[in-house]
């Protein structure tokens, strides 16, 4: 979130909940199966639950996860089991509370570890825990997040930083690759086996012996997994976004508040599926200017 936060949207900017419902259920017709909500915060809009409800209730829908900060996940997390959520992703980039402060300008570690450990004892698991690595900020964490796995059980996914909104954290100092995480981990507890867990997605998972969670690694920069991506998004605003490395979407909203029937939903979800790059070009320096992660959502 940037230290001088973002433009405050209209309420009539934002997709309803009836809207939503709506792409979901014309989206499963044509072989959705899966949806995630996420951010911003999911957990601090009005009713989140019964968005859950009716995703969940959708003909054709087999899974609805959720990525969130974890701050409010305590208090949500047994009414999301029971209206048909499966899995929580929860962000934390650091286990140091002062550091939590820093990173994130408010909120309590304490809260967040408090909805893991919520998530976990109301079975939504595999309650996975995406921990992006900075050089400089929190690289120096890996071992700490590692040992959790073997000590806790926790599922310990790091991700290579992306240089999203006018690139301004990108820079080679603050990137640490995949492998380099996974040398300073072996380094110092030991090789990893090879692992999998529950779920779909670009994640290679790896585990400590003996550990009861594993260890992934998702790596945009390193390692495309362009080819293989089979993700649209759809923006609170509802811009859908055929890749999150692009500044190219189509606006869904204006079709929705137009009147259009839905075999013109059905069009629009296929032109972006058609839409979607073979590949992403972070690695030349080439960014999307106009999205923040803190608008579109891990």
């Amino acid at each position: 979130m940037p230290e001088e936060g973002v433009a405050a949207r209209a309420h009539d900017e934002i997709l309803r909940y009836e809207e939503i419902a709506r792409v979901v259920r014309v989206a499963a017709e044509v072989g959705l199966k899966h949806v995630r909500l996420t951010g911003g915060e999911p957990l601090v809009r009005r009713d989140i639950v019964e968005l859950v409800r009716q995703v969940a209730r959708t003909p054709g829908i087999e899974e609805v996860s959720m990525t969130t900060n974890g701050v409010l996940l305590a208090a949500f997390a047994a009414d999301l089991l029971a209206a048909g959520l499966r899995r929580v992703n929860v962000s934390l980039d650091t286990l140091d509370p002062e550091r939590f402060r820093k990173i994130t300008r408010r909120g309590n570690l304490g809260d967040v570890l408090r909805g893991v450990a919520a998530a976990r004892a109301v079975g939504l698991e595999p309650v996975k825990i995406n921990v992006v690595a900075v050089r400089g900020m929190n690289d120096d964490e890996a071992v700490a997040f590692a040992r959790r796995t073997r000590d806790e059980g926790w599922n310990v996914r790091f991700i290579e930083v992306m240089p999203l909104g006018a690139g301004e954290h990108w820079s080679a100092d603050s990137y640490v690759s995949s492998a380099e995480t996974r040398a300073r981990i072996e380094e110092a507890l030991g090789p990893l086996e090879p692992a999998t867990l529950e779920g779909s997605g670009p994640a290679r998972y790896w585990r400590l012996p003996g550990a009861g969670g594993v260890i992934g690694f998702i790596s945009p920069i390193s390692e495309h997994f362009c080819a293989a991506c089979n993700r649209l998004r759809l923006t609170a605003d509802g811009k859908l976004m055929p890749c999150l490395l692009s500044d190219r979407e189509l606006d869904l909203r204006a079709l929705l508040r137009g009147g259009a029937d839905d075999a013109a939903l059905r069009d629009l979800l296929l032109r972006a599926v058609a839409m979607k790059p073979d590949r992403h070009h972070l690695d030349e320096r080439i960014v999307p200017e106009t999205h923040l992660m803190s608008q579109v959502g891990g």
